[in-house]
């Protein structure tokens, strides 16, 4: 029977404050340790400590104290490790951000059981020596390029989920739209639920999901053909994008479910020509921001347009500007 084997602990020092706290409540306002992952570290042999003696969770603190929690190395053995150029962006033991390229899956899925970002990240850690579990926070579209966070551990992964549930991770996109917004800023404020005729596609319905988008203009081509706008996401529904602006008659150029095939009408003469431009809905995500949960700096990162993106928005910049 293999020994088991541990990511680094996470300890903090009991304060003056926090004397008398039990180890539950302390951990919960210091490490903010949800109550599912409490659950697991107490079946856990070394899974929480004070002053290096295995402890339970009614047990009281006392100022000097150190309270650290340990948590089991996990891998995906569900995962085929598969070689592939990777674009990492950042990593660190707890942390990884990498630029998904268009046309790849985040996670293997019916279908796609190999050339995910999944496997090529599990390919990775392994060639490293590491053993750990694949965790994506986020996931983008298959067609849409950008930044993803992967928690490295659960901890981090259930720190990095709250943080995107409760709008402290800011995510900016850029996209390429048909049309102009009705504003050079502005909000679509609409919830978005699954078409009951078709279930893969997403709709504004009052009866939906509560959905926010924050859009600005960046560059318009033409006079009013075509233009580029910023999106930051308050709410993170499936396609909540692509869905409000279409919603606002500005859909995605070279979105083959929410754009030109669906309404030819809202996408203007010129809408062939840049659909044969575009491989791809036009979608990327540009910028992500976030508190590290063990270091809580607050990071950001970037990632520059992908070369499709770049090569869509030079001919968007060859439009007359009388169209």
């Amino acid at each position: 029977m293999s020994e088991t084997v541990y990511y680094e602990p996470l300890a903090v020092r009991i304060t003056e404050r926090e004397e008398g706290l039990t180890v539950r409540t302390a951990l919960e306002r210091r490490l903010g340790v949800s109550r599912k992952l409490l659950s697991r570290l107490k079946l856990t042999e070394e899974g929480i400590t004070l002053n290096g003696r295995r402890v339970y969770t009614n047990e009281r603190v006392h100022a000097g104290d150190l309270l650290a929690v340990r948590m089991e190395q996990e891998r995906s053995d569900d995962i085929l490790p598969q070689p592939m150029p990777l674009d990492i962006v950042y990593e660190d033991r707890d942390l990884l951000v990498v630029g998904k390229p268009p046309g790849m899956v985040v996670h293997p899925t019916h279908g796609h059981y190999t050339h995910t970002l999944a496997n090529g990240v599990v390919w990775h850690w392994r060639e490293r020596g590491e053993t750990v579990r694949f965790r994506p926070v986020h996931r983008l579209d298959e067609d849409t390029s950008g930044l993803v966070a992967v928690a490295k551990n659960p901890y981090v992964h259930q720190q990095l989920s709250e943080q995107h549930r409760d709008g402290g991770m800011d995510k900016v996109y850029i996209a390429f739209v048909y049309g102009c917004p009705p504003a050079e800023s502005g909000t679509v404020d609409e919830p978005i639920d699954r078409n009951p005729e078709a279930p893969h596609i997403r709709i504004v319905t009052p009866d939906g999901y509560p959905s926010v988008t924050h859009y600005t203009l960046a560059e318009r081509y033409g006079s009013r053909a075509a233009s580029k706008v910023k999106l930051r996401l308050e709410t993170g529904r499936t396609h909540q994008i692509r869905v409000h602006m279409k919603h606002i008659g500005c859909p995605l150029i070279g979105d083959a479910m929410y754009g030109f095939a669906s309404d030819p009408a809202a996408c203007g003469p010129l809408a062939p020509e840049l659909e044969a431009a575009a491989s791809r809905q036009a979608l990327h995500a540009a910028e992500l921001g976030l508190t590290h949960p063990v270091t809580r700096e607050r990071m950001r990162f970037t990632a520059s347009l992908p070369p499709d993106l770049q090569t869509l928005e030079a001919k968007l910049r060859e439009l007359p500007k009388k169209i």
